[in-house]
């Protein structure tokens, strides 16, 4: 079963996480979000939310990135899911996948529980 890793190269913890992971011989599958070609869909983050436990959006939405993309604290988990697909900025990183459970790393060491 492979690890896919949301993954920004801008961000020190997800370039932390995927050395941890290298480190303990695994090589994910790279997802760079913030492509525009490899950006999350709405679907996908709905589904990663699933494997997260059924967890809101906002368990892994940067609280810094909603106030400057003018995000209410009110929004809806659909509005808030809709906003991440159009702002990629917008999603907290890295998060590890595998099979059916994700997991938000941070800290970084977190990816190592789906091991």
């Amino acid at each position: 079963m492979s690890y896919i890793l949301i993954h920004h190269t801008g961000c020190g913890t997800s370039r932390k996480g995927l050395a941890l992971l290298q480190e303990n011989g695994v090589e994910p599958e790279v997802r760079k979000y913030m492509n525009a070609t490899s950006q999350l869909s709405e679907d996908e983050l709905r589904d990663i939310a699933r494997k997260m436990g059924g967890v809101s959006p906002r368990a892994f939405l940067r609280d810094k990135d909603a106030v400057k993309f003018d995000l209410s604290e009110t929004a809806s988990d659909d509005e808030v899911f809709a906003a991440m697909a159009d702002n990629p900025k917008l999603i907290q990183r890295p998060i590890g996948i595998k099979g059916d459970k994700a997991v938000l790393g941070r800290p970084h060491e977190k990816l190592l529980d789906l091991l």
